[in-house]
């Protein structure tokens, strides 16, 4: 008995060791691709699972139950070769609400027309400080992206060493590949991984970050508690968001709040005072013009 004990136990903390950050969901849509070999994108989608969830990215201990959720499709667009691709990489994470069984959203983001190169059974290889293909580089920089939105949502400016490493992928990316792989580089339109970063990063949003810590941990997770004063809450982290909207008009991680948020604020706010009602809609309006209509469901 005390064998099978020890047994259990060596192998529950061998769990604990190895654990990886976090619980990636993959699926690939093909339904453009008739060319290629349907065992090369078999062969991509167990080597994209296997990358994302058993690399470890942090120096940090997981229990299998703190992974990150997360849901990655890559769409196939274009097929340039037998082994060079388009494809466009849509990719969500959550984080869980305190005392209930609520996900809420930390990115909800389509990154389209990305070029990378694939062999059946090739492996995935990364480096932080070394570009050894676009794919791999993308999927870092994503994934310290939600590490960083992670940690700042449970403690402030939590997230800045993740951030920083983000910031280092794209910095690494060798000046003929950035210039073959469009999405790192400013001139590439408003609308990219630079300008992704450069905005969460930008001293002119800092206090985004605040916000976001505000709205998860002094807002969200006290909701299961009082539905009114996390809602009260949320109402004054919309007014600092707002601000920085002000500051730093039509920046990316504004559209990237929107497009993860916006859906929720407007649930939230259903129940919310009609000052609140009226201030979520102005804020969101002016925030994410072309889903006005949306927020004005908050008082439907």
């Amino acid at each position: 008995m005390k064998k099978v004990l020890l047994f259990f136990f060596v192998g529950f903390l061998s769990l604990q060791i190895q654990a990886q950050e976090f619980n990636f969901n993959v699926s690939m849509n093909t339904q453009k691709a008739s060319a290629t070999d349907p065992k090369v994108f078999e062969s991509l989608e167990l080597a994209l699972r296997d990358f994302l969830n058993n690399t470890q990215w942090t120096t940090e201990e997981y229990l299998p139950e703190e992974r990150i959720e997360c849901n990655l499709q890559l769409t196939i667009t274009q097929e340039l070769s037998a082994t060079s691709f388009t494809c466009d990489l849509a990719i969500q994470a959550t984080r869980p609400v305190y005392n209930s069984d609520y996900q809420t959203a930390l990115l909800s983001y389509v990154d389209k027309g990305i070029n990378f190169e694939y062999e059946a059974y090739q492996p995935l290889e990364f480096g932080e400080n070394v570009f050894n293909s676009n794919l791999t580089s993308v999927l870092g920089f994503y994934v310290y992206i939600i590490l960083g939105m992670d940690y700042d949502s449970f403690t402030a400016f939590g997230g800045e060493a993740h951030y920083q490493k983000a910031q280092d992928i794209l910095n690494n990316i060798p000046p003929t590949a950035a210039g073959q792989y469009k999405g790192w580089r400013s001139l590439d339109g408003n609308r990219n991984r630079y300008w992704m970063i450069e905005s969460i990063l930008s001293p002119r949003t800092r206090k985004m970050r605040q916000a976001m810590y505000d709205y998860h941990r002094l807002a969200l997770d006290i909701m299961s508690e009082s539905m009114s004063e996390g809602r009260a809450v949320l109402a004054k982290t919309l007014s600092s968001i707002e601000k920085v909207n002000s500051a730093y008009p039509n920046s990316m991680v504004m559209q990237m709040f929107a497009l993860a948020k916006g859906d929720e604020i407007t649930e939230i706010f259903k129940g919310g005072t009609r000052r609140e009602q009226s201030d979520a809609i102005r804020i969101m309006s002016k925030i994410d013009p072309s889903n006005a209509s949306k927020y004005r469901k908050i008082r439907s």
